[in-house]
């Protein structure tokens, strides 16, 4: 439902950007057919190319980015889901990424992705003209874990103690998630 709703999104991001929306009939292939697509990550890569082949923006720059990224109606940048995974082939093949700010820093772990968070259509097409400069997002620096207790301060909880040892004898991975009262 929310790839039916893009058309809307899409004019609307256009209109309230202040680009102008062609009056003609305009058919978006999002091949290959059998691949489900699911959300407003192709908002932005519609919005672009509509802007190109409108000659709104050079259709030249758009040749060396993949790109995927919600709009608001107003023309924002939303977040998008699986950003990771969305970099990492652009990444092999050399090319960059341009997605929504707010999911560069997880695109950016894919080393050597070349990575450009816009929070605006305004602001990714200022980028693509050459008007305006934006830095490649860098992977953040991980913070080093320190892990503070074992089981042995867990009071009670036998048989989630005992399935854990299990687990942890076996080799298994382990996410615990709590609260450590010092």
């Amino acid at each position: 439902m929310a790839v039916k709703e893009a058309k809307d999104r899409v004019r609307s991001a256009l209109l309230n950007a202040r680009f102008d929306y062609p009056m003609r009939r305009i058919t978006v292939n999002l091949a290959p057919a059998d691949l489900p697509k699911v959300g407003g990550r192709y908002d932005l890569a519609i919005a672009l190319g509509i802007l190109a082949a409108s000659e709104q923006i050079p259709a030249q720059a758009l040749q060396s980015f993949e790109v995927i990224g919600e709009l608001a109606l107003s023309g924002e940048l939303r977040a998008v889901s699986g950003a990771l995974p969305a970099a990492i082939q652009p990444a092999a093949a050399g090319r960059s990424l341009l997605l929504p700010e707010a999911s560069a820093a997880e695109a950016a772990l894919a080393e050597p992705a070349c990575v450009i968070g816009s929070n605006h259509l305004l602001q990714a097409c200022a980028f693509l003209s050459g008007h305006e400069t934006i830095e490649p997002t860098t992977p953040a620096a991980q913070a080093p874990i320190c892990y503070q207790g074992d089981l042995t301060e867990v009071k009670g909880q036998f048989q989630a103690k005992r399935a854990l040892e299990v687990a942890a004898a076996g080799g298994h991975s382990l996410l615990i998630v709590g609260y450590i009262n010092p």
